[in-house]
This record gives structure tokens, C-alpha cells and sequence, in this order.
């Protein structure tokens, strides 16, 4: 019984320290994936300004303050 109980321990062990590992390479994981689509954003807004393209945000907020003009009129 003391051997057994030894080896559901040992076993026990290993399960959470395999979990512990996997836990460890996922955030890694997802820790290159976020720096990679960062990398990415930026090389984006590097060829718009290249281009000389406005912003994607600046015309949203030129039409939503129209609006906001043109019910304030009617």
C-alpha cells in the first residue's frame, strides 16, 4: 500500500508539472503571436503614412460630428 501510494504521488506530481510546462510554452506562444501582430500593426501604419493615407479613424469621427451638426440644426 505505501508503494502504491508513492506512486500515485510520483504520478500525481509529473501530471502537474507537465501542466505547469504546457502552461508555460502557451503563454510563450501567445506571448510571440501578440508581439508578431503588434510588429504588424506597426509595419501598417509605417506604409500608410508612406502613402499619405489619413487614418481610418479620422473620417469616422468627421462623420459623427457632421451628424451630431446636422441634427443640432434640424
Amino acid at each position: 500500500v505505501s508503494n502504491l501510494s508513492t506512486c500515485w504521488e510520483i504520478l500525481d506530481y509529473e501530471v502537474k508539472l507537465y501542466e505547469m510546462v504546457f502552461c508555460r510554452l502557451t503563454l510563450d506562444e501567445m506571448g510571440d503571436r501578440m508581439n508578431e501582430l503588434e510588429q504588424s500593426i506597426n509595419d501598417l501604419k509605417v506604409e500608410m503614412e508612406m502613402e499619405g493615407s489619413p487614418s481610418p479613424l479620422a473620417p469616422a469621427k468627421q462623420k459623427s460630428d457632421g451628424a451630431n451638426q446636422e441634427d443640432d440644426s434640424a
